[in-house]
């Protein structure tokens, strides 16, 4: 197969639909020198643009944006019609399970799933094994992730061995390449050892990522606690759990002056919490999932309605896919939180990727782990609302591509004339089944597995070079 290498080729791309038998395949061809994006629906909140127009890549750098750009001869040509050229997605909040656990999910793979999802960066939690609580084992993952299709990032334990009560070295870390602390998969169990962290925060900058379950109030739940979880007959989580601690770092990042970014917020109450502390001057930040935005605690129940929507799809009752931690949320919960989105009051997208083997997700909730993937399933879920017009496409590039970049410091999130050609080109309106097969993720637990999703990313560039591409989307022949 010909690739974006050869000059004189041009690369089609049709908007037809996507079936279960769709080949995904990462390529790993040599830097093109010239590439051109023509045609495509340009979408960069970084520059206020939404316009047709052509993207010239060369050298690795976005060389400029317009509809009668000077390209190289031999420059490389991507017919975008009907497409949306964007930048690339960046994702704050990915599981990797590297080192440890392999049958889930490595670097490699998990790299693989990103850039199949369109993200060219992508930060790693530290909940491994062993955690990443040294500055050596920060650098070990920097390390072997370089030649990987996307950008990956580690974030750092907070505390050692990620127990809770006493602080990890924040600083060699930083140094090491960390570029924010978490114990996320728990919280960080000791408010002093928090509170150390937070002040370590106000001094370096770098973010304390808070995960944020008071571990008595959750402990053998399963779900959320409500009708649903009585229905069942299952134990429930209170979302009590979750807003008692992060009003705690709430107030330890009031106290300290530290940077609190809230993980996964899943209640109408805990929004109200983050905006009032936002509006007094505590420096937080805060993130929300697609599947906390979209799914409810009906879909443990088998009750597959997307929120905002009326029809039911029928699945396992209960399924062990669709426990996650912290728990999907009623309805309420999840427009609140859309809510939050809309205002500011929830900075970013991120998706919690979590991926299990099989044998992780048995039908039994009490025995089931938590975690579901996310990193090729965001930008379908997300285009949803987009469809029914309760987000429009810039403002869901906004957040999950130009906020989390600016946010966290990371290349990415722009297509201004001269940064980093991370780029992600998608076809809004494509249609494709989840399946174990149409999935690049080495794990497939998701409570989506059987249905068809609109939205999916055709060609993914990272420094200028397509480190992924659909091929059953896009048709090469020979340019003119």
């Amino acid at each position: 197969m010909r690739g974006p290498e050869n000059p004189g080729i041009v690369i089609e791309c049709g908007a037809r639909p996507l079936g279960s038998g769709r080949t995904q395949r990462l390529f790993s061809w040599a830097q093109s020198p010239a590439l051109l994006i023509r045609g495509g629906r340009v979408v960069d909140p970084s520059q206020g643009l939404d316009q047709t127009a052509d993207l010239l890549v060369i050298d690795g750098r976005v060389a400029g944006i317009g509809t009668e750009l000077a390209a190289p001869h031999g420059t490389a040509v991507f017919d975008a019609r009907d497409l949306v050229v964007a930048p690339g997605l960046v994702d704050v909040h990915v599981h990797l399970r590297d080192p440890g656990f392999p049958e889930k999910e490595t670097l490699e793979t998990g790299a693989v799933a990103a850039a199949t999802g369109g993200f060219t960066a992508i930060c790693c939690m530290p909940n491994t094994e062993p955690p990443l609580d040294t500055p050596e084992r920060v650098a070990d993952v920097i390390t072997r992730s370089r030649g990987l299709p996307v950008r990956v990032y580690p974030i750092g334990a907070i505390s050692r061995g990620r127990q809770g009560l006493e602080l990890a070295d924040l600083g060699g870390m930083a140094e090491a390449g960390a570029i924010g602390f978490s114990d996320d998969g728990d919280s960080t169990r000791d408010s002093r050892v928090m509170r150390a962290a937070l002040a370590w925060s106000a001094r370096s900058g770098r973010p304390i990522m808070a995960h944020c379950e008071d571990r008595a109030l959750a402990a053998g739940g399963v779900m959320h606690e409500g009708a649903v979880s009585r229905e069942l007959g299952l134990p429930g989580i209170p979302a009590a759990a979750e807003e008692i601690i992060l009003l705690r770092d709430l107030e330890l990042a009031r106290l300290t002056g530290g940077w609190l970014h809230v993980l996964h917020l899943t209640t109408a109450r805990g929004r109200r919490l983050v905006r009032a502390a936002k509006l007094e001057g505590v420096r937080v930040t805060a993130e929300v999932m697609p599947h906390h935005l979209l799914l409810t605690d009906e879909w443990v129940a088998g009750r597959r309605r997307f929120v905002g929507e009326d029809r039911v799809f029928t699945g396992p009752c209960p399924d062990p896919h669709a426990k996650v931690n912290p728990p999907l949320r009623t309805e309420a919960d999840a427009r609140d939180l859309l809510a939050g989105l809309r205002d500011g009051t929830i900075d970013i997208i991120a998706t919690d990727h979590a991926p299990h083997s099989e044998r992780d997700k048995p039908d039994d909730l009490t025995r089931a782990a938590f975690g579901m993937i996310g990193l090729e399933l965001a930008l379908p879920l997300m285009l949803r609302l987009v469809a029914r017009g309760e987000l429009s496409l810039p403002e869901l590039i906004d957040v999950l591509s130009t906020r989390p970049a600016a946010l966290f410091g990371l290349p990415g999130g722009t297509l201004r004339p001269g940064s980093p050609a991370d780029v992600v080109v998608f076809d809004p309106e494509a249609t494709w089944q989840v399946e174990r097969a149409t999935l690049a993720s080495r794990s497939c637990n998701t409570p989506l597995l059987g249905m068809e999703l609109h939205g999916q990313a055709v060609l993914t560039m990272v420094d200028g070079k397509v480190v992924y591409v659909d091929t059953d989307a896009v048709a090469w022949r020979a340019g003119p």
